[in-house]
């Protein structure tokens, strides 16, 4: 099957810099996938200019003549009609593409993303999902940014679509699915929570129950369903503890002649400590409920390691069916007379 990505060149905080080399990255281990750079071209072509040629000739340049901001308001895209990202979105709309990654604006994103691609019957919003790193290997939060204010019904939405990309990509039959709260009490828990937990309670989801903060890390469910806010919170305070982590590490290598003589001999350790803990490997959330196409969100800071790794995330997505999965799943799910799960 061949796969097509348009790729947000100028989105992020570094743009062209690190999406093109990404981009070469990735393809040299995907030869079965292709690329479509959106972008200024200008500044596009220098970057390209010394690519192997078989690399060359599974991409081409979309000229693009304006960027959106971090950030501007998502509502300025309307007057960017030429934004790398909305043109980007635009060719998995028109069909040039399977999938679109941009590590741009994310309201802006969302927005276009919506206008676009539309979402599924039954899916009022698209949710950021993220694959979090946890002591039995990953599991999948939404949503994370791309939705503050959640009513229950919006909340049971993100867990029907978690429990198909679970068992979309990483095969597992029937999902755990759990709603993110402050105890694992019935009891426990606002108005939201506890009328999601009727929904998921009552419908064919593999529903765990309540988690807490902790249950993420350790891997107690294959999903987590939570309200964009509390999300955003846990995902950037999942980041800067690895961040203090590693300073507080490199600090006490530093430390002393001793000090060095130790971290020179844990080298190896703690490089596959710094790997299994890089937030980089797990880049690139999916806007999960688009009916139109896959669409991956990359951190805004990623650097070409992990840029790279959205478009493998994205390339997954697309291999193994997903737009499909969510759709047949959504539709088994509504009733006869189409109203929404």
């Amino acid at each position: 099957m061949s796969i097509t990505i348009a790729i947000d060149c100028m989105g992020g905080d570094h743009g062209p810099v690190v999406t093109v080399p990404a981009t070469l990255a990735f393809l040299s281990t995907h030869p079965d996938v292709e690329a479509i750079l959106v972008g200024r071209e200008e500044e596009l072509a220098p970057l390209l200019e010394d690519a192997q040629a078989g690399l060359k000739s599974r991409l081409r340049v979309h000229n693009a003549t304006q960027v959106v901001g971090m950030d501007e308001p998502p509502a300025s895209v309307r007057s960017k009609k030429d934004s790398s990202m909305r043109v980007a979105l635009h060719l998995v709309k028109h069909g040039q593409a399977q999938a679109a990654v941009s590590a741009g604006n994310t309201g802006a994103l969302v927005m276009i993303s919506r206008f676009a691609l539309k979402t599924f019957p039954g899916i009022d919003r698209p949710a950021i999902c993220f694959a979090l790193p946890t002591i039995k290997g990953h599991t999948y939060a939404l949503d994370l940014g791309g939705n503050v204010d959640c009513t229950p019904e919006h909340l049971f939405q993100f867990g029907v679509m978690g429990s198909v990309l679970a068992s979309a990509l990483d095969h597992i039959e029937r999902p755990t699915v759990g709603l993110l709260n402050v105890g694992t009490e019935e009891i426990k828990g606002n108005e939201l929570t506890k009328r999601t937990a009727k929904l998921l309670r009552e419908s064919n989801l593999n529903y765990h129950g309540y988690v807490e903060g902790d249950d993420i890390f350790t891997g107690t469910v294959d999903v987590v369903v939570c309200d964009g806010f509390a999300g955003n919170v846990a995902l950037k305070t999942s980041e800067g503890l690895v961040k203090m982590l590693g300073t507080f590490l490199r600090e006490e290598v530093r430390r002393g002649p001793f000090s060095m003589l130790m971290g020179l001999i844990a080298l190896p350790v703690l490089r596959r400590f710094k790997h299994r803990a890089d937030p980089g490997r797990y880049n690139g959330a999916v806007l999960l409920g688009l009916c139109g196409g896959v669409v991956l969100k990359s951190h805004g800071s990623a650097d070409a390691y992990a840029f790279e790794q959205a478009l493998a995330r994205a390339a997954d997505a697309v291999a193994n069916d997903l737009i499909r999965r969510i759709r047949d799943r959504m539709e088994a799910m509504m009733g006869a007379n189409g109203e929404s799960v």
